[in-house]
């Protein structure tokens, strides 16, 4: 009973997902019909009946011997109107430019079995020629019928048909019947919808909500950030509300985390996706703003050094950073860059290498990684993407803890799957996946629901960051950063002494 309803389910939430297939497919099915009918000649049907009698008197037992006679006979008669023996005089006194069998398709000769009456109805594009044909059929088959019938010695007919509903000029036409056919195109509209929508859905093997993630990977899903048409032109929280949907997703992913990474000793996050444009340098940026606004020391490392994004969102210098640091040139400490009013700096990627991969995974960026979690609460890496290049997989062997990041309609199931499978052949910790750019509304929108504040609050949850407290790069790389870097370090030492 429970799958039968899981399954009932899922029908359903596909139908919700392709209700914009299903309606306009159905909508084109009644346009259909109009256009049919519309178009569609009219056909006038004029009906005549006639009854079947025997012209016998006699006894109780004589008329019920030719009561069933009669029955018997009927069905006969019904087959002999539509017969040359009937139609041709029919044509020759209506002078019709039509043969029998031409006139056969118009005409329908019916009766019930358990009556003697023999009904005809004729069709035709005049109501005036239909109404004629009509009489003129049903005429005809009496005087068939009557010599049909007659014995070979020359007596009367023992049968007699008479007409006792003569035919009329009907005043509507019959066809096309504008109801029905709007009823049948809307049905045949609608089940080409959900037959499409359910084609589709077997076909379209995008992500697009938790279940399609939990049915992939048994890998926890950490959340899910909901999209919003304004982080497109400004993807950080500090410069938009904090108070929005889209950081209180963010403030949950952090407190998620604290979890995930409960059993591990290292500090550092890997933060990757399966393929580009899946929002993975938007979600790392956001979360190390997140850790810092929470009390935390916070260092970002932008890793990505095939298509660095961090030091355009944060508006900071990218021409030194880490492989500066790594190709030995300039001490780290000369590179880290603050950022905002709380304890969040950035190692930008620095000039672009020929050789990604190797330095990445070269002894320099593990002593690198040690050394900022001796001195930093967390450090959030943004790697690469996990298929096109290994950067992602080289790096993640140096960390405690990797961050999935999959665009929800964007990401593919299999190419989700090969990228978490190319994590476990490193024996890389998957600390969870995070479904990013979720619908807010709809049927794949998150399944947690999350709490609306208000524009203006009276008491603020988290002072955000003016864009006046953004460091510029020249501020950056002279004043803002303390000349002592262990002097830096020896604050963030003490810091951390405090909350322990």
């Amino acid at each position: 009973m429970g799958n039968l309803l899981l399954e009932f389910r899922d029908y359903i939430h596909i139908l919700r997902r392709n209700w914009i297939i299903i309606v306009a497919l159905s909508l084109v099915g009644l346009l259909a019909a109009v256009a049919f009918s519309v178009l569609t000649k009219p056909l006038y049907t004029a009906q005549t009946q006639l009854f079947v009698a025997t012209q016998n008197s006699g006894s109780v037992q004589d008329l019920q011997t030719g009561n069933s006679f009669i029955q018997a006979r009927v069905s006969s008669y019904v087959v002999t109107a539509t017969t040359p023996t009937v139609l041709q005089p029919v044509i020759d006194s209506l002078g019709l430019d039509l043969s029998p069998q031409q006139l056969a398709t118009k005409i329908k000769a019916t009766s019930d079995l358990k009556t003697v009456l023999v009904s005809i109805s004729v069709n035709d594009d005049s109501p005036v020629q239909a109404a004629a044909v009509a009489h003129a059929v049903a005429s005809s088959l009496i005087i068939a019928v009557d010599n049909l019938e007659k014995p070979a010695d020359g007596g009367p007919s023992p049968v007699k048909l008479s007409v006792v509903t003569p035919a009329f000029a009907p005043t509507a036409p019959s066809s096309p019947n504008l109801k029905i056919n709007l009823a049948l195109g809307f049905i045949v509209g609608l089940v080409l919808g959900v037959a499409t929508s359910l084609v589709r859905s077997s076909l379209d093997n995008r992500v697009r909500s938790e279940s399609d993630l939990r049915e992939i990977t048994g890998s926890p899903v950490l959340g899910g950030i909901p999209f919003e048409q304004e982080a497109q032109k400004d993807p950080l929280l500090s410069r938009g509300s904090v108070h929005s949907q889209r950081a209180e997703s963010f403030r949950q992913l952090r407190t998620n985390l604290q979890f995930a990474q409960v059993s591990s000793s290292s500090k550092t996050l890997l933060v990757t996706s399966s393929l580009p444009g899946e929002g993975k340098s938007t979600t790392a940026t956001n979360l190390a703003l997140t850790m810092a606004e929470a009390g935390q020391s916070v260092v970002l490392v932008d890793a990505d050094l095939r298509r660095p994004m961090v030091g355009k969102y944060l508006g900071l210098e990218g021409a030194a950073g880490l492989t500066t640091a790594l190709v030995g040139e300039v001490n780290i400490k000369d590179l880290l860059q603050p950022w905002g009013a709380h304890e969040l700096h950035v190692l930008t990627s620095g000039q672009i290498p020929p050789n990604p991969s190797e330095l990445l995974g070269s002894e320099a960026m593990s002593t690198l990684i040690k050394r900022l979690e001796e001195h930093f609460d967390a450090v959030i890496i943004d790697a690469p993407p996990l298929l096109p290049v290994t950067d992602a997989a080289v790096l993640a062997q140096k960390v405690g803890g990797v961050m999935v990041v999959v665009g929800c309609h964007i990401a593919k199931q299999p190419e989700v799957q090969k990228a978490l499978e190319t994590l476990k052949l490193v024996d890389a910790e998957i600390l969870g996946v995070v479904l990013n750019r979720v619908p807010v509304k709809g049927p794949d929108a998150y399944a947690y629901s999350y709490y609306g504040y208000s524009a203006n609050p009276a008491t603020p949850e988290v002072q955000s960051t003016s864009s006046s407290s953004i460091p510029t790069a020249s501020e950056t790389l002279s004043g803002p950063v303390e000349d002592d870097f262990d002097r830096l370090l020896r604050g963030t030492e003490t810091r951390a002494s405090r909350r322990g």
